[in-house]
């Protein structure tokens, strides 16, 4: 009886699915949803205890809700994208309130820093995108401080932004090999990143509450503004679309928590504060 030998499974090309991540992103206008974002970056830098005159690092910043954040507690704040239109944005918003802050271009991945480069590192429903999940927590790891903190808001898998990209993901299939983003949003996963500089973690379950004119006008913004909804519209026939946008609507109204029309839906996510040896 001969023995089955199974072909090993073929390398994922993280560098085409960061590409296409990146037009994602790119797509739609992601500042218009993420502003609505604003209070969890306010939540987790008081998380963070932040002081006067740290150090801090935002990485995958969007349009710069925790960067802002840090930055009206006159933290010395360096927010990073690798979409240039979110950085000018976020550059808007800064100028707008007359905060200094400095925005540079740069991958979640591969950060432009030295090691032990600041006294925060911080993302907000931004590095748990990446296509090389341990290469990013590394990174972020590494530009830490010795008993610095990193500061974390990431999508649990069964919230309601987790159930958006199963819903999508029965339309238009993920790439392959790569980790689910909900992961960052589990303690075991989080474990696994960070173990090797981990002094000490302090993990709380909170809701960003989602608040529209209605399951429909979520629907309409998402589709129009966020970038990975966009996308996944964009490529499919007109039933599909269709099919789509009923189930997205069907999923808001499984989450909506009032009965006036309106549309109040909570989603979870973990608030992360790790300690850094």
């Amino acid at each position: 009886m001969s023995a089955v030998i199974s072909s090993p499974s073929p390398a994922v090309d993280l560098a085409a699915v960061k590409n296409k991540q990146h037009m994602a992103w790119s797509a739609g206008d992601y500042a218009v949803v993420g502003t609505t974002l604003q209070i969890v970056g306010e939540s987790l830098c008081e998380a963070l205890d932040l002081r006067a005159g740290e150090r801090v690092l935002d990485v995958a910043a969007g349009n710069g809700n925790a960067t802002l954040a840090a930055a009206r507690r006159w933290c010395d704040v360096v927010s990073t994208d690798y979409v240039p239109t979110l950085l000018e944005r976020g550059r808007a918003r800064a100028s707008a309130e007359g905060l200094p802050v400095q925005f540079e271009q740069a991958d979640a991945e591969n950060l432009p820093y030295t090691d032990n480069s600041f006294n925060v590192v911080m993302s907000t429903f931004g590095v748990m995108f990446t296509p090389d999940q341990d290469k990013a927590a590394a990174e972020m790891a590494r530009a830490c401080k010795s008993g610095g903190r990193i500061g974390l808001a990431n999508w649990t898998p069964s919230s309601f932004v987790g159930e958006i990209f199963k819903t999508m993901g029965k339309y238009v299939t993920p790439a392959a090999g790569v980790k689910s983003p909900a992961l960052w949003g589990t303690e075991a996963r989080l474990h696994e990143l960070f173990g090797e500089r981990l002094d000490s973690i302090t993990i709380e379950r909170r809701n960003f509450v989602f608040r529209y004119h209605s399951s429909v006008h979520w629907l309409e913004v998402f589709r129009t503004f966020y970038g990975p909804m966009h996308k996944a519209f964009g490529v499919l026939d007109a039933a599909k679309q269709d099919a789509l946008a009923v189930d997205l609507v069907a999923l808001a109204e499984k989450f909506n928590r009032v009965n006036d029309g309106t549309l109040v839906a909570p989603s979870e996510y973990l608030e992360v504060v790790i300690k850094c040896k």
